[in-house]
């Protein structure tokens, strides 16, 4: 007896197994409902990224085992692929550990499943399968949470057996819940699947530790019936036990889980595994487990006045292209706007744009210069409109606007300066600069820009010209 459940005998030279429904007219109507919904779903191609379902669909069909590191965020994820892994998870254990410190044990949402999930897919290309623990609720809400998944980017998602709230299947005190539920959990996430989800189901069970080995047995070949594409048996105790699932669940895909650090299952290599039958193995504490070792070790390191450094520590070259700074710069630099084809561009902040707009009046400079006698007021600056241009040693135009020339000198006693606008030119006086042109030298044609300052600066080139759209005459 099993929670009050009549078992079965498991028949282990039977090839599937398959529980007859109470009501077997209904249960066809229902599965013609869900026929119906799957053709809909198909002509509206569904919701899922297409491209990782099919990768991992070759992966299980290929000759070889599958190995999946687990990721618990975006970086951990991208690593794995940098590794040269073709798959990985997402383990609901370290994403609960890294995300809120807290312990498998339930206290992590579905919400903030979803959102981990979204970033890890986001962050590569390889197919990943999430933990989707036990649905977080009935057979409605194991639809719902197959369906979010597959949106945030999942080619497969684990569903189990335990009862709420779940947790680690290698802690203590495991208890799951009845056969007709776990069947309940695992069609329903195969009808999301069929209905438009299109994400691959791991159904697993728990029921080795929380019951037996026959009762693990009797409900993966269950599950298999009910459309699961892998099917998981946590915490065997033994190679035999391992051994007896593989020879239980012919023709289909098999997950191993070697819990690293002194869990229940014998760690075993990838090659005995292949051996035994097994298609997919999961590695779900490496990439967490050294990186706590390593920060602890660091921050021991730090207390002591000792900083880190290589090979426990990256060169900062080497995060920034683990991160990705050198493809950002390259995708950058194709919508740079280089000196040779800038367009002048009324870039203005705040009072300066709306000054941009008004209809200015040309006024007549004499050629004294802004230091001259008669000139040095602000009077002669109004109607007069300067382009600012900032380039850097590569040539590419970092800053390229106009402003009124009078909006200097109305920044003078401000607790502020123009370069708090522009920070590009931060601590370079332009007011003071421009004082000291000597305007008299200057051959004036109104058809090309009249260029007052052109120096270097901190590895950048600034020039101010009189803007020849601004209206000036001479």
């Amino acid at each position: 007896m099993v929670l009050g459940i009549v078992r079965t005998p498991w028949n282990p030279t039977a090839t599937s197994f398959r529980p007859r429904a109470p009501n077997d007219r209904s249960n066809r109507t229902c599965r013609k409902r869900v026929a119906y919904r799957a053709a809909h779903a198909s002509a509206t191609n569904g919701f899922y990224n297409v491209d990782k379902v099919e990768q991992l669909k070759k992966l299980l069909s290929a000759p070889g085992i599958q190995q999946g590191p687990c990721a618990h965020d975006a970086l951990s994820a991208k690593l794995i692929e940098r590794g040269g892994f073709s798959m990985a998870f997402m383990s609901g254990f370290c994403v609960s550990g890294a995300r809120l410190a807290e312990p498998d044990a339930g206290m992590i949402s579905y919400g903030e499943m979803v959102d981990a999930g979204k970033l890890i897919c986001d962050s590569t290309s390889i197919p990943i399968i999430g933990d989707g623990d036990t649905g977080y609720g009935n057979a409605m809400n194991v639809k719902r949470t197959v369906q979010g998944y597959a949106r945030a980017g999942f080619a497969g998602i684990l569903i189990e057996d335990q009862v709420a709230p779940k947790a680690c299947g290698h802690t203590r005190n495991r208890k799951v819940v009845s056969r007709g539920e776990a069947l309940s959990r695992v069609r329903a996430a195969a009808d999301a699947r069929d209905e438009g989800a299109g994400i691959l189901i791991a159904a697993r069970t728990d029921s080795r530790s929380a019951c037996s080995l026959e009762e693990a047995l009797w409900r993966v070949q269950a599950f298999r019936d009910e459309g699961a594409d892998v099917v998981f048996i946590d915490a065997l105790q033994s190679r035999e036990e391992m051994e007896a699932f593989c020879k239980a669940a012919p023709f289909i895909p098999k997950m191993a889980n070697m819990l690293e650090g002194g869990g229940s299952t014998p760690l075993l290599s990838p090659r005995e595994l292949e051996e035994m039958g097994f298609k997919l193995v999961a590695y779900p504490l490496s990439l967490l487990g050294v990186s706590m070792r390593a920060m602890e070790t660091a921050l021991d390191d730090l207390k002591r006045g000792v900083v880190p450094t290589s090979p426990a520590l990256p060169t900062f070259p080497e995060m920034q292209e683990v991160l990705g700074f050198p493809e950002y710069y390259a995708e950058e630099a194709r919508y740079a706007v280089r000196t040779e084809d800038a367009v002048a561009a009324d870039v203005v902040s705040g009072d300066l744009l709306a000054t941009s707009t008004q209809s200015i009046e040309p006024e007549l400079l004499e050629p004294e210069g802004y230091g001259g006698a008669q000139s040095r007021g602000s009077s002669l600056r109004r109607g007069l409109w300067l382009r600012l241009t900032v380039t850097n040693s590569d040539g590419v135009v970092q800053l390229d606007t106009r402003f009124p020339a009078d909006f200097l000198g109305g920044l003078a006693g401000r607790a502020g300066t123009f370069t708090n606008f522009l920070p590009q030119v931060a601590g370079l006086d332009l007011d003071a600069l421009l004082k000291d042109v000597p305007l008299s030298n200057v051959d004036w044609d109104s058809n090309k820009p009249q260029e007052l300052i052109d120096v270097m600066r901190g590895g950048q080139r600034i020039q101010v010209s009189i803007d020849q759209g601004s209206g000036w005459r001479f």
